[in-house]
């Protein structure tokens, strides 16, 4: 298989950062000066982030963190691009690198719960008494998630604690697996499960990128695709039997498409085919359509009549 000219790096790393404002500043200017693009969000507990550059960018950066003895031991996720994966670089100072917005916050470094390699989740899956929670948002699930997955009614992870408290009864002595993409959310959520009083709680080191990549498991007890952050939107797992779990939003149908609704105060992610979205202006209601700032209508340059014989043909 031929190389491809670019990459794409994931990446966390949990240490204290003294300097986290003025750290963000230089290291923005460093990523610009290279080429790179992406997103970065470094805080006082460490830093998080995706980029995307060429091989030769790409390893200049790595580089240049192991150089700095905070990020020496950073593990890098490392995939191959037709091309960049952002159009911009963006490095943001942020309180926290997930945002749970706890009581009491969790220290990865001090309370964690154990890391899985992908052949010992695998196996853990598989087990009685075994519960998997998806430690991500509604949307990313519904694109993928591992079989049997629990999947938490929440749009964001902060709300994640709260709806575990709700529904608390499904795990009591239970045997507890959690995952994300990369792995930066589970380190703090499975220290919160221990610190909630749950014994048995283990994650998937790496993240469902990891697994994927793994050989001897091959991304297998996966469904659909992995939802990344990045114009990518989503990426292979399952190198064994891969199926479609993914519905489009208006008819039921296997999709694997995301799409915002065109609706700026909306903004929700839908799976939506093609043909749907010309269908529905790639609104997921009435009101969405005829929002006055629908920015389907904008793109399309739709007049007032046409807009409207769309919106009697799917009455």
């Amino acid at each position: 298989m031929e190389n491809k000219e670019y990459r794409v790096l994931l990446y966390y790393h949990y240490v204290t950062i003294e300097n986290p404002e003025e750290l963000t500043q230089q290291h923005l200017e460093f990523c610009k000066s290279i080429g790179l693009k992406g997103r970065i969000l470094i805080a006082h507990e460490g830093i998080n982030g995706t980029v995307s550059g060429t091989v030769e960018q790409t390893n200049q950066y790595m580089e240049h963190m192991k150089a700095d003895p905070r990020f020496k031991d950073m593990v890098y996720k490392i995939d191959e691009a037709d091309e960049h994966a952002f159009k911009k670089m963006h490095v943001r100072h942020r309180p926290e690198l997930v945002t749970l917005r706890l009581e009491e916050d969790v220290n990865p470094l001090e309370l964690t719960g154990k890391y899985y390699s992908p052949k010992e989740f695998y196996e853990a899956m598989q087990q009685e008494d075994t519960v998997v929670i998806d430690a991500r948002n509604e949307y990313e699930y519904d694109l993928g998630h591992f079989k049997n997955a629990i999947k938490p009614e929440i749009q964001s992870f902060k709300e994640l604690p709260q709806w575990i408290r709700e529904n608390r009864e499904k795990f009591e002595n239970k045997k507890i697996l959690t995952y994300c993409t990369g792995g930066v959310r589970c380190e703090k959520f499975s220290g919160w499960l221990r610190k909630e009083g749950f014994e048995d709680v283990a994650q998937l080191h790496g993240g469902i990128v990891t697994y994927g990549k793994d050989p001897e498991v091959q991304g297998e007890l996966w469904d659909g695709q992995c939802y990344v952050f990045d114009e990518r939107i989503s990426v292979p797992v399952n190198r064994v039997n891969p199926v479609v779990v993914g519905k489009d939003y208006f008819t039921g149908e296997p999709c694997e498409r995301y799409v915002n609704c065109a609706n700026p105060e909306c903004n929700k992610q839908i799976l939506c085919s093609e043909e749907n979205e010309h269908k529905y202006l790639r609104s997921c209601s009435d009101e969405c359509r005829e929002h006055p700032r629908n920015r389907y209508i904008a793109e399309h340059g739709l007049t007032e009549e046409e807009v409207k014989e769309r919106l009697g043909a799917l009455v």
